[in-house]
C-alpha cells in the first residue's frame, strides 16, 4: 500500500470505530453524533488525497486489490492491521 492508501484505510477504520462507539448507546447517540465530524473530515480528506472523494466503492475496490480477502470477518483486516489501535472496551455499559 502507498502512504496515501494507508492513510485512507486508517481514516476509514477510525471513522468506523468512532461510529460504532457513538451508536453503541442509543440513548446517548443524538448527543454524541457531533463526535463524528472529525473522523468524517479525516476520511473525506484522505479519500480526496487519493482522488476518490465521493467514490467509496472505488476505495473499497482499491483496498480489496491491495489486501485480498479484506473484510471485517477476514484475518488481516482488523484495525491493528492498518496501524490503528481499537478503542478500549466500554465497561460503563455493563453496569
Amino acid at each position: 500500500m502507498t502512504d496515501p492508501e494507508l492513510a485512507a484505510a486508517q481514516a476509514y477504520v477510525r471513522l468506523l470505530q468512532t461510529t460504532r462507539a457513538v451508536l453503541a448507546d442509543p440513548e446517548q447517540s443524538d448527543a454524541a453524533l457531533p463526535l463524528l465530524s472529525a473522523p468524517i473530515t479525516e476520511a473525506d480528506e484522505a479519500l480526496c488525497a487519493l482522488g476518490l472523494a465521493g467514490n467509496e466503492a472505488e476505495f473499497f475496490q482499491l483496498i480489496s486489490r491491495r489486501l485480498p480477502g479484506a473484510s471485517p470477518k477476514c484475518p488481516g483486516t482488523a484495525p491493528a492491521d492498518f496501524g490503528v489501535q481499537p478503542p478500549a472496551p466500554r465497561t460503563d455499559l455493563l453496569q
